[in-house]
């Protein structure tokens, strides 16, 4: 009774099973069907439908015809072997060890003949799917012109053509093997092959089965080792990259040798089949197996012991000329200047007088370090927030072009606290506002940044410009926005003062995301975030659309899938919108004989974030330029670099995605920027492949290396100073050019490193102005050189010698006394005066939470005299004997500079006495706090302080 009221509990519970796991499988399917319509609604709405499509469908042929080829080769194994079963056994099942899997697979045979292929294919199908990029990049590949030192071949071949070829014969070898080892499971299973002591019984139906399969395991391996030979190309083997002298005369022969004794040994597989002896195959796979250890392993390192060791450098030589070829090729580095730089180390008086315009452009804004100066100066509320690290940028100012330090004011939904609601956090607030800007080469008295665009409304030099930023670095995960015209506006659009009922709200009007018009968007989406708010919410109509995948980078990578992003977009003002600038590089590893470079680990330093893994290359170029509007999230792509095999290959697969660079605007253009993680790649590679003479370079005599940056990173921990953006003219330029620059030491390890300067590597940056042409510069590299018989410190030894001169450290420390903290910002190499120039400027930090960085002092250094003043122009006037004969950027005195925008009080007759009266008591006031600082006298600080904000309030008072 028992067991009956179990089984017929087990009975009742079948049907609701049964239904769970229906729900469960349905439920799935519904998930994923959800993911791939709004996949498809985010792609249509932003232009990009065709990536989308192409994408699932070269994913759904691929695996279609993977997982087709893989079951069919599979079904055939166990299918053949099968058919061609010993019908009556002359054995009784009796002490039979297979009986039991015999019956069991009698039993279950349509189960398995047609289940266990098509499982094993859904697995190769899946498997393969993900090397959709190598199919299509094969199918549409283009031809370079260029052809490779050993073998001749274009190089479209070893990035288009191998990768494919490689992958196809590892996966028909793969297939094939399974295949073999399905039927030689049937063929025991069975008796057909019997195993009686160490005499082996094989059946001719099994034998001719097995021998042709391993006539064509072989014959695909065969193929697998003669491409092999192709793969010495861009196989590392010590200090270079590509084929050596060992590769081209034992390595590669003895691949094609292997190739050839495969081809063989499967010959004789195929007469086994057919003669039913099989000795003779048995010999030619011992012959294989032996000729591989001699020809793989022996042979090479005989050649390379005996014969290239003792005399490498002379016999290297021509393979090593063929790396750095391909190597300065691949990298962009074949067209650099190389000029050398006889360096003045002494300051003489009025040795700057020819370096006047570069001077004055010199950045003294720390764009690591003003972050905190622009939150406490232009958040205005805790809602909004910056980026850690701000952009250098140039804006032409009243004629002239300005360095300057820009950032957009973003939503950070954070510092709403307890406000945060899922309709406060997806209707309510919906996006930043505005750009702020900074010149690079003021600041204020007090030692603040001097604005130039700021404030909401966003107002300054600039322009008029759409400044709601609904786009960017730190949007939120998603919002729903817009509506019809004649609703009330929800979305809260900037503060307009302290209280609530000050608040200005806004509706957006553009097409930045899929409508939710339908109950099937809006089940989708509440389905992707996981939120039922989206289905029942009342502020949601037809009109609604919902913006996700806001970050610019995120969005180029989804419309261009097959770009490696730079690290740092960066936002511009251009024809009168706020656009995100991403640079976008195509890539590769297969670029013959050109070195490989961890692209993560060279674009490391102490400005970079966190980045993640992202393997090596051996090939670059920056084929793309992108923009993304911040207002409606539109991306445009424009074809930088038109010769790239690569990106004509990938334009073959997404027709009409990107746009000639003729389209970019001239106000876009005068924003392009070279950018600076495509130039941390070239500076890895050039600090050995500076070197062409193939003697020198095996040596490494003169190999050189990134110094650690000195301001960043405990002496555990250090890390790459970072390349700067400045305006400056480069010996050999006939004009000052935005630039991109990084210095070189000598490449040494340990107590022995030595911190002198041996290279100054720089780019012209400047794409062009607005006329919309590219500039015939850009993209110049040089590399000026030092000899060795000029002595010029390195960054290390510069940071070193500020600290340790007495002067500097007495005033720093005045300039610690209390609660502030001494922080050094950037420390700039400029080739001006003959020599190098450094300049540092020094901050000063209060230990309050709304405290934030001013700029107070400047350090200067030439050779080996130093100069710490409170504005550039004296530092540099000291360091050059009282005449440097720079010009100083404006406003970096310590006056109180013109705000953008607004006029200055004057004394004339209409004006406001009081406002004035009141005006030059705060600029006395900041003049007496400076001089109690710098004396370290804290009472008259704190006097001055309180006369300070007294005159503020009364200048308040009487412009009301």
């Amino acid at each position: 009774m028992t067991t009956a009221t179990n089984l017929n509990a087990k009975r009742r519970r079948s049907p609701a099973s049964i239904a769970t796991g229906i729900v469960v499988v349905l439920g799935l399917a519904l998930i994923g069907a959800s993911g791939l319509y709004t996949d498809s609604l985010w792609f249509g709405q932003l232009g990009y439908q065709e990536v989308f499509t192409t994408q699932i469908l070269a994913q759904a042929g691929v695996f279609a015809a993977a997982a087709l080829f893989f079951g069919l080769i599979t079904w055939l194994g166990f299918f053949i072997a099968y058919k061609n079963r010993p019908i009556y056994l002359k054995f009784a099942d009796e002490g039979d060890p297979f009986a039991q899997y015999r019956a069991l697979l009698d039993q279950l045979r349509k189960v398995v003949s047609v289940g266990l292929p098509i499982l094993l294919g859904i697995f190769a199908g899946v498997a393969a799917a993900s090397r959709w990029p190598i199919v299509l990049m094969w199918l549409n590949r283009t031809y370079t012109g260029e052809v490779d030192a050993q073998f001749g071949l274009d190089v479209s071949f070893y990035m288009f053509d191998l990768p494919f070829l490689q992958a196809l014969t590892s996966f028909v070898s793969a297939a094939v093997l399974l295949a073999g080892i399905i039927a030689a499971a049937v063929h025991i299973i069975y008796g057909n092959i019997r195993f009686r002591g160490r005499e082996t019984k094989v059946g001719k139906s099994a034998r001719v089965q097995l021998s042709v399969t391993a006539a064509l395991y072989l014959l695909v391996q065969g193929a697998s080792l003669w491409l092999d030979q192709y793969s010495t190309m861009t196989s590392s083997s010590g200090l270079y990259t590509g084929a050596t002298y060992t590769d081209v005369n034992a390595t590669i022969p003895g691949f094609q040798i292997l190739a050839l004794i495969s081809l063989v040994v499967a010959i004789l597989f195929l007469i086994t089949a057919v003669m039913g002896k099989w000795r003779l195959p048995i010999m030619g796979t011992a012959l294989m197996i032996i000729s591989s250890m001699v020809l793989g392993a022996l042979y090479p390192w005989i050649v390379q012991t005996f014969q290239v060791g003792p005399n490498e450098r002379t016999i290297e030589a021509q393979y090593i000329e063929r790396n750095i070829e391909a190597t300065r090729a691949a990298y962009g580095l074949d067209a650099v200047e190389a000029v050398e730089y006889d360096a003045e180390t002494t300051a003489t008086s009025g040795a700057l007088r020819e370096d006047a315009e570069t001077t004055a452009n010199i950045r003294i804004i720390d764009p690591a370090l003003v972050s905190a100066s622009f939150k406490q100066l232009e958040q205005y509320k805790q809602y909004y927030s910056f980026e850690s690290h701000l952009d250098v940028d140039r804006y032409t100012i009243d004629g002239k072009t300005q360095d300057t330090v820009i950032a957009v004011r973003e939503l950070d939904q954070a510092g709403l606290g307890d406000s945060q609601s899922w309709y406060n956090n997806v209707i309510v607030y919906t996006h930043g506002y505005g750009v702020v800007a900074a010149y690079g080469n003021q600041r204020s008295a007090e030692g603040q940044p001097v604005f130039l665009q700021k404030g909401i409304p966003s107002n300054g030099l600039l322009g008029e410009y759409e400044p709601r930023i609904y786009f960017g670095e730190s949007s939120p995960v998603y919002s729903i926005v817009g509506g019809p015209a004649n609703t009330e506006p929800r979305e809260l659009d900037y503060p307009a003062g302290d209280g609530e009922a000050d608040q200005t709200y806004t509706t957006f009007t553009g097409d930045g995301g899929p409508k939710l018009d339908n109950i099937f968007a809006r089940l989708a989406y509440a389905l992707k975030f996981q939120s039922e708010q989206i289905l029942l919410s009342d502020a949601l109509n037809n009109e609604s659309q919902i913006l996700y995948d806001r970050d610019p980078r995120t969005r180029v990578s989804e419309v261009a899938p097959y770009l490696t992003l730079d690290s740092d977009s960066y936002p511009a003002v251009v024809d009168g919108r706020v656009v995100w600038i991403v640079d976008g590089y195509t890539t590769s590893a297969n670029y013959p004989y050109s070195r490989a470079e961890n692209f993560g680990d060279a674009i490391t330093d102490s400005n970079s974030g966190t980045i993640s893994t992202r393997g090596s290359i051996n090939y670059i170029r920056n084929s793309v330029k992108a923009t993304v509007d911040a207002y409606d999230g539109s991306v445009t792509l424009y074809a930088w670099d038109e010769t790239d095999p690569i990106l004509k290959t990938w334009s073959k697969i997404f027709p009409n995605t990107i746009k000639p660079v003729s389209e970019m605007s001239g106000d876009l253009m005068s924003h392009v920027r070279y950018p600076a993680d495509l130039f941390k790649m070239q500076r890895a590679v050039l600090g050995s492949y500076h070197v062409t003479d193939a003697g020198a370079f095996y040596s490494q005599e003169d190999a050189w290396m990134t110094p650690n940056d000195p301001v960043s990173g405990s002496d555990s921990n250090q890390v790459l100073q970072p390349p700067y953006y400045l305006t400056l003219q480069v010996p050999g330029a006939t004009a000052p050019s935005f630039s991109l620059y990084s210095t070189f030491i000598p490449r040494s390890t340990g107590e022995s490193s030595r911190n002198v300067l041996k290279g100054y590597f720089v780019v012209d940056s400047d794409a062009g102005s607005t006329d919309g042409k590219v500039s015939s510069s850009y993209g110049k590299l040089r590399l000026l050189t030092l000899p060795a018989s000029t002595i010029v410190p390195g960054p290390g030894q510069v940071q070193n010698a500020f600290s340790a001169d007495s002067e500097v450290s007495r005033l720093l420390n005045i300039l610690r006394q209390g609660s502030t903290q001494v922080l050094n910002g950037n420390l700039l190499t400029l080739p001006v005066g003959g020599g190098l120039l450094y300049v540092q400027p020094v901050y000063i930090k209060s230990t309050g939470e709304t405290s934030f960085p001013l700029l107070k002092k400047v350090l200067v250094a030439f050779g080996d005299k130093i100069a710490f003043e409170d504005t550039l122009d004296e530092a540099l006037d000291s360091l050059f004997g009282g005449n440097s004969g720079a010009e100083a950027g404006d406003g970096d005195g310590v006056t109180v500079p013109e705000e953008p925008g607004v006029e200055e009080p004057t004394t004339g007759e209409g004006t406001n006495a009081a406002l004035a009266a009141a005006l030059e008591k705060a600029r006395k006031a900041m003049l007496d706090r400076e001089a109690a600082m710098a004396a370290g006298d804290w009472a008259a600080y704190g006097k001055a302080d309180d006369a300070l904000k007294a005159a503020i309030e009364a200048a308040i008072a009487a412009s009301n």
